[in-house]
């Protein structure tokens, strides 16, 4: 071996390689005891999902960074609804059908509570503490009165029991309450007939679930494994973290109240002898001294008095707190200042950055989860419904479905900027400006016709604004020849803008 071949980086292939690339799956020292069994998350579910959901529903109700982390999570992903726009050709059909289904969101709750948006946010809040949320069509009659003779129900992940499993009486299986078919496919669901954990409702059930059909029910989860069949806890991998946390600061808290109750200790060489400001014993024998502001007091002979000086939580608790909130953020995929509230070490660079990768996230799950799982499929039910109720003539019903659905606006912390590069997009071509308004939340159709309502009316009353739809204004509107002396911003000379300003005002 020459003198050079020493210092040669040895090859990476071979048995040392291969060994080198698998070493989580050896057994060394520092490995010896993790031994995680290889369990199906469905296995997983099943044994833990009841006692897993019922400490996230305790945690967001007596924990307040998990309930505020929850409402940040359902204002994010739903915010005031995810909105659809017909893809419809025909204008008139398409505005009728907007209108229609505007008007019935008023009465899309079966519980008559809230409107089909605000369901969007029960669900998403449903996903955060129990990871699924259940939706049943319920059909109405016509005398109900109803402009589309269809409701929604929302059904907790507890009205599906986790221990029902077996073979059905025809021969399909049920898993974890869902029945599947020979291949696969859900055909049914067996509810509870009552809330396990509802007291007030005290009805006898005979049989204790009901079957439903697959295609009356919704089953809205994110899936994090390929054949998972129900849904876990958004909150689930910070529960322990929090509570812990929690009962961290409740000590801390005891403990400084314990301490500050006591202003100082006083020992006398005869007990027996009354102190300043001593009152009355109590029935145990304890007496209890106070003092008043300002007072002066001699001490006897071998009296002598030590005050209180309780130990203080020192620098290190402000810093642990920041990590342990820091690590529950990053568990539950919140920015940290959406969980705590604190934005004293944030600023625009940093809240910017970390809102962008929190907002591709949350994209995922409007897509991917809301508007496949939710959005779409009450469209379709809604359609067809308000077609045999004759509340709408489609000539074709497939065409009507395709439908884009618009989730709610960003805000961000600099507006201004943000739109000055949303108009220099447009303008480049580099998108349209159906994308713009439609990344506002609004359809482009709607916000079309009301500025066209808008310029008509102004126009009608004799009214002029500074600005107008589809004009050209500020720093775009350049003119085309450098101006000279005695000219105005346009290029033209004094006699050329009166002229101007003059045929404008007999317009």
């Amino acid at each position: 071996m020459g003198l050079f071949d020493r210092f040669r980086r040895p090859a990476s292939g071979g048995p040392a390689g291969v060994r080198a690339r698998l070493e989580g799956a050896m057994s060394k020292r520092r490995l010896r005891g993790w031994n995680p069994p290889l369990e199906n998350i469905n296995t997983l579910v099943a044994s833990g999902g009841p006692k897993l959901l019922a400490r996230a529903r305790e945690l967001v109700v007596t924990n307040g960074y998990a309930a505020n982390a929850c409402e940040a999570f359902a204002a994010n992903v739903v915010g005031d609804g995810i909105k659809p726009s017909s893809l419809i050709d025909d204008a008139d059909l398409r505005d009728r059908v907007q209108r229609l289904w505007l008007a019935w969101t008023d009465e899309a709750d079966a519980d008559g509570l809230t409107d089909f948006y605000g369901l969007q946010a029960m669900v998403a809040r449903e996903m955060f503490v129990a990871g699924e949320c259940f939706v049943r069509f319920r059909p109405r009659r016509a005398e109900d009165g109803l402009l589309v003779p269809m409701q929604m129900q929302l059904l907790q992940s507890e009205m599906l029991p986790f221990e029902k499993t077996g073979t059905a009486a025809n021969g399909n299986r049920i898993r974890c309450g869902i029945e599947f078919d020979l291949i696969g496919r859900r055909v049914a669901y067996h509810f509870r007939r009552t809330h396990p954990g509802d007291s007030t409702d005290q009805r006898v059930a005979v049989p204790e679930t009901v079957r439903v059909p697959a295609e009356d029910v919704l089953h809205i989860y994110r899936p994090l494994d390929a054949g998972q069949i129900r849904g876990l806890p958004h909150v689930a991998p910070t529960m322990v973290r929090l509570f812990l946390l929690d009962q961290y600061d409740d000590a801390e808290l005891d403990r400084k109240k314990t301490a500050a109750m006591f202003a100082g200790f006083i020992t006398k060489t005869a007990p027996e002898d009354p102190m300043m400001g001593e009152d009355e014993a109590d029935p145990d024998g304890a007496a209890i001294a106070s003092l008043e502001p300002g007072t002066m007091q001699v001490l006897l002979p071998g009296e002598d008095v030590k005050f209180s000086s309780p130990a203080d939580v020192g620098g290190g608790y402000e810093a642990f707190q920041y990590r342990t909130l820091l690590a529950v953020s990053a568990s539950l995929g919140l920015p940290y200042h959406l969980v705590t509230g604190d934005v004293r070490q944030a600023n625009y660079s940093s809240l910017r950055a970390e809102l962008v990768e929190f907002r591709r996230r949350v994209q995922q799950l409007q897509h991917g989860v809301i508007a496949h799982q939710l959005c779409r499929p009450v469209w379709r039910r809604w359609l067809e419904t308000a077609q045999l109720a004759g509340r709408l003539a489609l000539p074709d019903p497939a065409a009507a479905r395709m439908v884009q659905w618009i989730p709610p606006r960003w805000d961000w912390v600099d507006p201004l900027k943000d739109i000055q590069a949303q108009v220099l997009a447009m303008e480049a071509g580099i998108t349209s400006r159906r994308k713009v308004v439609e990344a506002t939340g609004y359809d482009v159709e709607e916000v079309d016709r009301e500025n066209a309502v808008d310029t008509a009316r102004a126009e009608g009353l004799g009214l002029r604004y500074r600005t107008s739809p589809g004009e050209t204004q500020g720093a775009r509107a350049t003119p085309a020849t450098r101006p000279g002396p005695g000219d105005d911003a346009g290029g033209n000379n004094g006699e050329d803008a009166a002229a101007t300003d003059r045929a404008t005002n007999q317009e």
